[in-house]
């Protein structure tokens, strides 16, 4: 398995281990990505707690009447089509700032392009940063066309890694045409984190700016190719993905790069999603604030 396929499957094997997702689902789920039973029990028998039962489902996320981080202020997103590699053509969410400061690739999670992410394109428009939300999903007809979320993942981790790649090169190659002169920054939540940190990775000269949110850094990452500032969002309690935040800090600094890391304290990984169980309102509203300072200071 790829890096970010194997970071699908323990998610899936963590979420049961957490109470999240039965046991049932949670096998069906990883025989979508390619697992064979044998496979499948043992990866959910790694991730228990050793009896390969379920731990108590965490608590429901403290109610709060607040609107999410930045929706206030949000601007409508339309869908727009784009050229991609190959001739192919590419699915997205755009939304413009009146008068841009400069211009946001925001990268989904691991279900495609959700009103979520819809949301965040948004919620950076009306912050005055006109973004692009793209759907890694194209090829299949768009997000849209899955009625079962775990098939829009098993078809997201079937992709290549490469052709992801690709396809994010082409999103900023339309954000540059669409915000013109403007620097352009990505964010990228959970799967899409780790994809942002492969775009760092890889080189990618546009990039102004990163906010990478709980993604994976890819296994002897080397950022040297890449002038990107970047700030790395992280979460306390999110065991999983903290296990890379040394190699990405060490990354960071080798490079010499402009950078932060903000560990939100009492949260879990995925803590800015308001659809999701684990939203937690002050994480996410600090989180955002930083992102938007952090663009101010390299995109504006």
């Amino acid at each position: 398995m790829e890096p970010l396929q194997r970071y699908v499957a323990e998610e899936i094997a963590t979420d049961h281990a957490e109470g999240l997702l039965p046991r049932r689902e949670a096998l069906r789920r990883l025989g979508l990505l390619g697992l064979g039973v044998g496979a499948a029990t043992a990866l959910l028998a790694a991730c228990s707690s050793g009896d390969d039962t379920p731990a108590t489902a965490p608590a429901p996320a403290a109610t709060t009447t607040a609107a999410p981080p930045g929706s206030a202020a949000a601007l409508p997103t339309t869908p727009i089509t784009y050229p991609g590699q190959d001739g192919r053509t590419l699915q997205g969410a755009w939304a413009a700032a009146a008068q841009p400061k400069g211009a946001v690739l925001v990268i989904h999670e691991n279900r495609g392009l959700t009103d979520h992410h819809r949301s965040v394109a948004g919620r950076f428009a009306g912050a005055g940063y006109s973004a692009l939300a793209v759907d890694l999903l194209s090829d299949h007809g768009g997000t849209a066309t899955f009625t079962d979320p775990a098939a829009a993942t098993a078809a997201l981790t079937g992709t290549p890694q490469d052709r992801l790649l690709g396809d994010l090169r082409s999103g900023l190659e339309e954000l540059g045409r669409r915000a013109p002169g403007k620097k352009l920054g990505a964010t990228g939540f959970c799967f899409g984190g780790g994809l942002t940190w492969l775009l760092l990775a890889t080189g990618t000269p546009g990039l102004a700016a990163a906010t990478p949110f709980y993604g994976p850094f890819p296994d002897n990452g080397d950022l040297a190719s890449t002038r990107a500032a970047t700030l790395g969002i992280y979460a306390a309690q999110d065991d999983r993905v903290n296990a890379s935040r040394p190699a990405a800090e060490a990354a960071l600094q080798r490079a010499g790069l402009p950078h932060r890391v903000f560990t939100a304290p009492d949260a879990d990984h995925a803590f800015f999603n308001d659809t999701g169980t684990r939203y937690q309102p002050d994480a996410a509203a600090e989180a955002w604030r930083r992102v938007i300072d952090w663009y101010g200071t390299h995109l504006a």
